[in-house]
């Protein structure tokens, strides 16, 4: 039987609350703004964006991916936390709550805020809360205003672009650290088969040269109490977050009808990943930035590597 999705209260409870430093940065957000917020654009001073129908906005998202279509059917785009699945794991359930919120904050379009674990010995249960957070400030961007002149369907197309984009990363997410039950679904399926083919001994060098630069940032980066186990685990989480970003960019600009640019995405990624990585704890920051521009060309050459791959395919 189909579980609805449902407003979730919060309740005080036997609960341990191991928020991360996604939920620290949600709560240093202004807590005072309201949800659906007025904002300054050009020529229009006090724009209102909830002339955008919710409804329309999980239609063009079903049209993509029905699972997650399924996950966002019965949220309300309010900030509130909806519970959207549960799952059994033995004598324990798993579920995950969801909340989105649209509103305009600097030039960031999306933001996933990862979950709150929340357990609860008594009932057996332990929740996963994750915050999507989708910001579109490039309404006024010339070509989606030359793709969509009618303000309604712009808005309605861009909140429904972030929107998935930001929900592959928290399907991902939770088909790695949730029961199997939460991996079934055609994102996170996908996800693993592009995982799989960046390693593959068609793109072995390019790999292998993913790895030793960023083998090299996490020893930059490395406070000098880690064990190697610990450095090694790091630079596949980051090798992992490369690839989770290479899809996530490739299967939004596949669906919206967007260019995915490999350099343009490998450049952005390897600085995150760098940063991630720990900065330039151990050496100057101009060699920290030359390993970072490596980090960038052999990156740009696996996600080719990949790409050439899937049209062999």
């Amino acid at each position: 039987m189909k579980r609805k999705a449902r407003l979730i209260e919060d309740k005080g409870s036997d609960r341990q609350d191991n928020s991360g430093l996604w939920s620290q940065e949600f709560h240093d957000l202004n807590s005072s703004a309201p949800y659906f917020c007025y904002a300054s654009v050009p020529n229009v001073p006090y724009f209102d964006f909830r002339i955008y129908r919710e409804s329309r906005i999980k239609s063009l998202i079903k049209a993509q991916s029905k699972d997650m279509y399924r996950l966002l059917e019965k949220v309300n785009f309010d900030g509130k936390y909806y519970r959207v699945k549960c799952v059994d794991s033995g004598e324990w359930e798993y579920c995950w709550d969801l909340a989105v919120k649209i509103q305009f904050f600097g030039k960031i379009q999306g933001m996933v805020l990862y979950p709150k674990r929340l357990v609860s010995q008594k009932e057996k249960r332990v929740v996963y809360r994750s915050v999507i957070l989708v910001n579109p400030y490039q309404l006024w961007d010339e070509t989606l205003v030359n793709r969509f002149w009618n303000l309604q369907e712009r808005v309605e197309f861009l909140i429904a672009s972030i929107l998935f984009h930001e929900c592959i990363h928290v399907m991902i997410s939770l088909g790695d650290t949730l029961p199997s039950g939460f991996r079934n679904t055609d994102i996170f399926l996908e996800f693993r088969k592009m995982l799989k083919a960046s390693s593959s001994k068609n793109v072995c060098t390019e790999f292998r040269d993913v790895q030793f630069y960023l083998r090299n940032l996490v020893f930059f980066g490395a406070s000098g109490s880690e064990s190697e186990g610990k450095l090694l685990e790091r630079v596949q989480e980051i090798y992992e977050f490369l690839i989770n970003e290479k899809y996530s960019n490739q299967k939004t600009g596949k669906v919206f009808n967007f260019s995915s640019n490999n350099e343009k995405i490998a450049r952005k990624y390897a600085w995150m990943a760098a940063v991630k990585a720990g900065g330039n704890v151990r050496v100057s920051k101009s060699v920290w930035q030359v390993e970072v521009r490596r980090l960038s060309i052999a990156l740009r050459r696996l996600y080719n590597g990949i790409d050439m791959q899937k049209d062999d395919d």
